[in-house]
């Protein structure tokens, strides 16, 4: 037990003070994280949207991902990781609020939209500011510090998300309003005056070699591209978790929005607790690649077993998997992405690397959405579980080239 808990402790050390309360006002803004997780019911349940066109308007916040993480990326090295961070903070309340007026799937698609190009802009900020105050050594970790916090704020939302949405879906609206506007608050009151650190001691020598490679534009960088497409492709597959995911616990397991919100509050907790440990250990016992490739596979076998009988156990089991593989590979990709960039060209590796993530958003519904209707969930899961197969063999061939 005193060995558990010494390795759990060693796990935070070398953190520092920007990086708990980057994790902290991120614990805040995910706390509310209630619309993301129930779109899809809510669209089908209260808004009686057909599938398809569920499947359309969840593809829209994967447009804008897809723009907002460039935009992110750009913007972070033009005008500081500051003030896009709060101002993403700011604008998403006055959205979250009319989007819950929205009712017909052409205004609904729009104001998703919308929603996910702000969102998603604040995210290369985000990775920029974390590196900005994290040293070489620490980064993994302050990354993963960061997901943990997004993950118990993830445990949260869903969980009160449910409980809101058993008396209106238009309580998860103002609820993910009140929680941006708090993150904002907290972010401009710690954050206004603090600056990243420029410490030249703590920032490893680069060779000529180094420089003429990695000062190159992301969009000219191969081997990163590659990278970043087998990114995408991972997470076509996680990303089922937001959208076809809790369709299925709806539609063959007949599960409440109260017993949803659980399981996807279970998986918040599960992160929480085992991240940082877990990474903690797999830096020392695993190469990058190791993780990023165990962390696939897992996602592939997550799903997979979703096409056995079994109710509840085996729902949480799944889930339980999927929470490793998002462990095991998600902060080492950030890792990859920030090591492979040079000063000044930070924000559109980032940048780079949420957009394999936001164009997943675009596809991971619209795919997943027509596959289970067209031929079942169980036919969903075995693909995924195969393009997870092919995604780990790429990473194994083009990671240790990184």
């Amino acid at each position: 037990m005193k060995a558990l808990l010494h390795l759990y402790l060693n796990s935070y050390r070398g953190l520092t003070k920007p990086a708990w309360m980057l994790a902290l006002i991120m614990l805040i803004n995910r706390s509310g994280a209630m619309v993301i997780p129930f779109l899809g019911i809510y669209m089908t349940q209260s808004l009686h949207f057909n599938i398809k066109d569920t499947g359309t308007v969840l593809s829209c916040f994967g447009v804008g991902a897809v723009l907002g993480s460039w935009l992110g990326g750009w913007l972070s090295d033009k005008v500081g990781h500051f003030t896009i961070q709060l101002s993403c903070l700011l604008l998403c309340i006055p959205v979250f609020c009319i989007l819950s007026e929205l009712t017909n799937p052409l205004s609904l698609s729009v104001g998703v939209f919308t929603l996910s190009l702000i969102t998603e802009t604040f995210r290369p900020a985000n990775s920029v500011s974390i590196a900005s105050y994290s040293s070489p050594e620490s980064i993994t970790k302050a990354f993963s510090l960061n997901r943990m916090a997004m993950n118990l704020g993830f445990s949260i939302g869903p969980a009160l998300g449910g409980f809101l949405a058993a008396f209106s879906y238009h309580w998860l609206f103002y609820g993910n309003a009140i929680t941006s506007g708090a993150a904002g608050f907290a972010f401009y009151m710690f954050f206004r005056k603090r600056r990243g650190n420029t410490d030249k001691k703590n920032v490893p020598k680069k060779t000529d070699a180094d420089v003429s490679i990695r000062s190159i534009s992301p969009w000219r960088d191969g081997k990163f591209l590659v990278f970043t497409i087998l990114c995408c492709f991972y997470s076509i597959c996680f990303f089922q978790l937001l959208n076809t995911l809790p369709l299925f616990y709806r539609e063959a397991h007949h599960l409440s929005e109260w017993d949803i919100g659980l399981i996807l509050a279970y998986s918040g907790l599960v992160v929480f607790s085992l991240e940082m440990p877990l990474v903690h250990i797999a830096a020392k016992r695993l190469s990058t690649s190791a993780s990023i490739i165990l962390g696939t596979v897992l996602c592939g076998a997550s799903f997979s077993i979703l096409t056995f009988p079994g109710h509840l156990p085996l729902l949480y089991f799944s889930m339980f998997l999927l929470c490793l593989s998002e462990i095991l590979a998600m902060p080492f990709m950030a890792t990859v992405t920030m090591k492979r960039a040079s000063e000044g060209r930070q924000g559109a590796y980032m940048g780079m690397n949420s957009l394999s993530f936001s164009a997943a958003h675009i596809l991971s519904p619209f795919l997943g959405t027509r596959i289970a209707d067209h031929f079942g969930f169980n036919i969903l899961w075995i693909s995924t579980g195969i393009l997870t197969i092919i995604t780990a063999l790429g990473f194994w061939m083009i990671v240790k080239k990184l």
